[in-house]
């Protein structure tokens, strides 16, 4: 019944929603592809400019007459830091030489980019707005909801998912512990909001009435299955669409996440500055024992960004952030209508 009632809500046809993946792995393109094999795509545009989100939107409709998701970061960006930048930026210098890149530039600390980011959203008016890290103003939501906007926040405890159930949102993300990327956690140190999908689709379920979509570790149809058993509405998938060729990762990233034999991912702070899952590699490796040396969210992710794009030109994956869930040993490649279909290939959904 809940499933229905967010499907009909959403006007999507099958409980399968692409992960937003902000960065090089989220496409117009695979957001485009899920939306038109039935499911919602998205895209995530917390790292791009209001033009460059206006943009990605107009191109998502130019290829779907379906409904999409477009997500934004709703907080976690420092305004001030107290570290000394110097130890990172020696470690940082080691790893630009190795790819013959110049010395690396301290960034500024940025500057949270919600309001004008949202703006561009208003204007556009997609389908469906989800966030992440934190919940936007109650006058941003109440716009949104103006222009008849669905809006899901993500929750990775019982206590965020009851906070974005008083903020007044159409559905809630449970983000469970195995999964890859960053962790949404805002109500609490990440460290105690690391709880396992099924026990936390469970809870949500529970302690709120908003429809839940579970996202973490799915990776097969019959995970689809099990989510919609617990009492997830639908699933959201990001790491199974990676390795899909509508996705923008790099052709290295892509390898690893299909070489993976098994789950080898770690919760790092070393490539953004906020603790993510990825595939444990090099640059991760040199910052054990120095995690006092990372900078903030999103000052850190800043000064790795020129590294992590040289690596990916130059099909280097140790240098690469390889964000994965815990289900990455399962990974494979196939177009995303094909990958949707087999999430659907199973009797009970």
């Amino acid at each position: 019944m809940a499933t229905h009632a967010l499907l009909q809500r959403l006007g999507v046809e099958h409980p399968i929603f692409l992960a937003p993946m902000a960065g090089s792995g989220g496409t117009p393109e695979l957001a485009a592809a899920v939306s038109n094999a039935g499911g919602l795509g998205a895209w995530g545009g917390a790292y791009a400019t209001p033009d460059d989100i206006a943009d990605a939107i107009r191109r998502i409709r130019t290829l779907t007459s379906r409904p999409f998701a477009i997500n934004l970061f709703a907080g976690g960006y420092a305004t001030q830091s107290t570290i000394d930048p110097e130890p990172m930026l020696t470690i940082m210098r080691q790893a630009h030489a190795e790819l013959g890149l110049p010395p690396p530039i301290l960034p500024p600390l940025a500057v949270d980019p919600l309001d004008a980011q949202l703006e561009a959203v208003l204007q556009e008016r997609p389908p469906v707005f989800s966030f992440t890290f934190g919940i936007p103003p109650a006058e941003q939501l109440a716009v949104l909801k103006a222009r008849d906007i669905a809006i899901a926040g993500t929750a990775t405890t019982v206590e965020e998912a009851r906070r974005l159930e008083q903020a007044g949102v159409d559905a809630i993300i449970a983000q469970g512990a195995e999964a890859g990327a960053h962790r949404g956690s805002f109500a609490a140190p990440f460290e105690q909001s690391m709880v396992p999908l099924a026990t936390l689709v469970r809870e949500i379920r529970a302690g709120v009435r908003v429809p839940v979509i579970a996202s973490g570790g799915i990776m097969e149809s019959g995970d689809v299955a099990a989510a919609l058993r617990q009492g997830a509405a639908a699933v959201q998938l990001g790491t199974a669409f990676l390795p899909c060729p509508e996705s923008g990762a790099p052709a290295a990233y892509k390898r690893a996440l299909l070489d993976a034999k098994s789950d080898t991912t770690v919760i790092t702070r070393a490539f953004s500055g906020r603790p993510a899952r990825g595939l444990m590699n090099k640059f991760i490796a040199m910052l054990e024992g120095k995690e006092h040396a990372i900078l903030p969210f999103r000052q850190q992710n800043d000064l790795t960004r020129p590294m992590r794009n040289a690596a990916g030109q130059q099909g280097n994956a140790a240098f690469i952030s390889l964000w994965a869930g815990q289900g990455v040993a399962r990974s494979r490649a196939l177009p995303a209508a094909d990958l949707v279909r087999s999430l659907l290939n199973n009797e009970s959904i």
